[in-house]
């Protein structure tokens, strides 16, 4: 980064060098994977994220999500529940832990979730946002933010809950342009996350259907929005953040990520489970639908990380 570069924006008083952004995905915004985004030039780092209850009790999941390292910095805490004195609860244990920033997950749409309250569910209870959001502020010392979704197909009330995240102290608000009941199927709706830019005065990140380096142009010039966040699109091409497209990436440089990645993995959670769960990157990396049947079970067989690796450099040396 240069130096005398000026920021694209600022959550509260947090200079943010960059216009693209991980996003959170439960299963995939693990230490590994986002510190590889990072380092390609992903603005913010979001961990994956974390119940409440479970950073209150003694489970030691939380503890995984929220680990990171420096050069992740400004690193995003994201959490989620239905009940503010919890959220506010759990807020205060993590803060020290050091974050930059600590984010309200309202936007997931799992059943398991959403029914009960939390995620998505939120957004139909105004009010309970708003008590969350004000008990936050007060309480941390860090900036709070908020992510959504345009609500619910029949209370499309994202505007409203935009507004009351910034009313009540909220330094940002990244939008899905996407419905509960959508999921992340159908076209994501830029002119509403537009609506929501042009609504408030805190930064808006937009997220949705954006998976070329087009695409992030496309979204800022149709919403105005201040950076874009990225998720599935990431998965297969980190390089993303690096303003590079997947049909871009050669067989050599894809070899040195997945060594890079599989490495990382194989630190954080040794090595059989880093094996096996770097295996769901490898089969985005390697495009499979390209592979054979017989080199597919190859790759989803479990085997130690250094015979993984030397089976994807023979793959490799055909490419190479």
């Amino acid at each position: 980064m240069n130096a005398s570069a000026l920021p694209n924006f600022h959550i509260r008083e947090i200079p943010i060098y960059g216009d693209t952004v991980l996003a959170p995905m439960d299963g995939y915004s693990d230490w590994p994977f986002r510190s590889v985004c990072r380092e390609f030039g992903s603005a913010i780092s979001y961990t994956e994220f974390v119940k409440v209850e479970k950073i209150l009790s003694k489970s030691k999941e939380p503890g995984k999500r929220l680990f990171f390292k420096e050069p992740e910095r400004p690193i995003t805490f994201q959490i989620y529940g239905e009940d503010p004195e919890l959220i506010l609860k759990a807020a205060v244990k993590i803060q020290d832990l050091n974050p930059d920033v600590i984010d309200l997950n309202m936007g997931c749409p799992a059943k398991t979730i959403a029914d009960r309250g939390a995620g998505v569910g939120m957004m139909p209870s105004p009010l309970t946002i708003a008590r969350a959001f004000r008990k936050l502020v007060k309480a941390l010392r860090v900036p709070v933010t908020g992510k959504i979704r345009l609500g619910w197909d029949k209370n499309k009330n994202y505007k409203l809950i935009a507004r009351i995240i910034e009313e009540e102290g909220g330094s940002l608000v990244a939008v899905h342009g996407r419905t509960k009941e959508q999921r992340y199927a159908g076209l994501s709706n830029w002119d509403a996350i537009a609506e929501v830019k042009a609504l408030v005065k805190i930064p808006v990140i937009g997220s949705g259907d954006v998976r070329t380096v087009a695409d992030i142009t496309r979204l800022k010039n149709h919403a105005q929005v201040d950076a874009v966040m990225i998720g599935r699109g990431a998965i297969a091409n980190p390089w993303i953040f690096a303003r590079t497209d997947r049909q871009q990436i050669t067989p050599r440089m894809m070899q040195e990520l997945i060594h890079k990645h599989l490495a990382r993995c194989v630190e954080f959670y040794g090595d059989e489970d880093g094996s096996r769960l770097f295996r769901k990157y490898a089969v985005q990396y390697l495009l499979m639908h390209t592979l054979t049947r017989d080199e597919r079970k190859e790759i989803l067989k479990p085997r130690p990380s250094g015979e993984f690796a030397q089976m994807l450099d023979q793959i490799y040396a055909v490419a190479l």
